[in-house]
């Protein structure tokens, strides 16, 4: 066996010794260490004994990368179990959290082997963002349990998910309040007729000078702003809150989408003037499809501007169902436990919505230099 040099993992390994001379919890009045329990002696040495290992081997594939990931998980333990078992006290418990940060250096080189594979294993491209957003909330569970934060200031994920559980019906109204009847409506409507005035644009020269600097003018408007203007014009339901996401996203799309149609080449202009194609013909088979990366730039855009001008609408007057109007209720309840748990929500519907444009982006733009892989 040969040694490679490796320093994630030497600094895992580094770190993960030092830890065994400091304190990770309290028996009693007395500090011990991670000797105190055999269980949590075997979780820190099992990692420990995978890193050593991985650096006497030249395995860099899949192997290595699903052992190396077995570490973590191993190790992710450890912590976990200390503060249960032992009386761990904020910071008093050097030796825990220098593991801890030892243990980031083992999880950032799993990361990395994962993303080599994923090169080959396309599923691998999912595992690894997961395996990062995992690894947050294991942080976060950890950092608020074992420092103690009270709950009021930071609740911990475990809650959150309470949270989540015990109050789904009210969550469900809120996101049909929000996500079905406000945002969609008003991201198709903003799009779609940003888009249609983006042609209106392009087919008549003299308007793009009158209508772009007022697009400026108006983007620049905060929506703390609008929001109020456009509860008292479109009342108190969804329909104010589509308003607001209209002004969001029209001008968004229709800059982008003029930005696309004026990217086409010359020579592809020339060849279909050389077939005698009409404007309609060449907006339709070769400016359009040229614009389709700008296109969906823009409904990206709008999709994240979309969820936070809805939320942010509600809080100037809304019937009493919405995200917007949870949050500023249970804040001044002081649940802050619902509050994160719509934030949660709102969140992971804000990224299934990119998430979703963003696939069919790759679906319908898989021509564009970007997505091209090195062969």
């Amino acid at each position: 066996m040969t040694f490679r040099f490796d320093p994630m993992l030497i600094g895992f390994l580094a770190l993960s010794l030092l830890s065994f001379f400091f304190p990770v919890g309290h028996d009693g009045s007395s500090s011990v260490t991670w000797f105190h329990d055999m269980t949590l002696l075997v979780l820190v040495l099992v990692p420990m004994a995978i890193s050593v290992f991985h650096l006497l081997t030249k395995n860099q594939g899949l192997p290595a990368a699903l052992l190396i990931t077995l570490g973590v998980i191993v190790g992710a333990y450890a912590p976990f179990n200390a503060i249960e078992i032992l009386q761990t006290e904020g910071f008093s418990a050097v030796g825990l959290w220098i593991y801890v940060a030892g243990l980031g250096f083992l999880a950032w080189r799993a990361m990395a082997l994962l993303s080599k594979v994923a090169d080959y294993l396309r599923i691998f491209a999912l595992v690894v963002p997961a395996f990062f957003g995992i690894w947050l909330l294991y942080l976060w569970q950890l950092i608020t349990t074992g420092l103690g934060i009270p709950s009021v200031l930071l609740p911990s994920p475990e809650l959150i998910g309470v949270a989540i559980s015990n109050n789904a019906p009210t969550l469900y109204a809120d996101f049909y309040q929000t996500v079905v009847k406000s945002v969609l409506s008003g991201f198709i409507f903003g799009c779609g007729s940003g888009f249609l005035v983006a042609i209106l644009v392009d087919r008549i020269p003299f308007m793009q000078r009158g209508l772009l600097p007022l697009g400026s003018l108006v983007s620049a408007v905060p929506i703390v702003g609008i929001a109020p203007i456009m509860v008292m014009w479109f009342g108190f339901d969804w329909e104010s809150k589509a308003a607001v996401i209209v002004v969001m996203t029209f001008f968004p799309m229709l800059i982008n989408t003029l930005a696309g149609l004026q990217a086409t080449g010359k020579i592809e202009k020339d060849l279909m003037r050389s077939y005698a194609a009409s404007y309609w013909q060449m907006l339709f088979f070769v400016r359009l499809p040229n614009a389709l990366p700008f296109i969906f730039n823009a409904l990206k855009i709008n999709s994240t501007l979309a969820m936070i001008g809805a939320i942010v609408a509600e809080f100037f007057g809304t019937p009493i169902v919405g995200m917007g109007f949870r949050i500023s209720t249970e804040v001044g309840r002081m649940n802050v436990d619902i509050v994160w748990a719509t934030i949660a929500v709102a969140a992971v519907v804000g990224s299934l919505f990119y998430g979703v444009l963003a696939l069919c982006e790759r679906r319908l733009t898989f021509w564009h230099a970007s997505y091209r892989q090195a062969r």
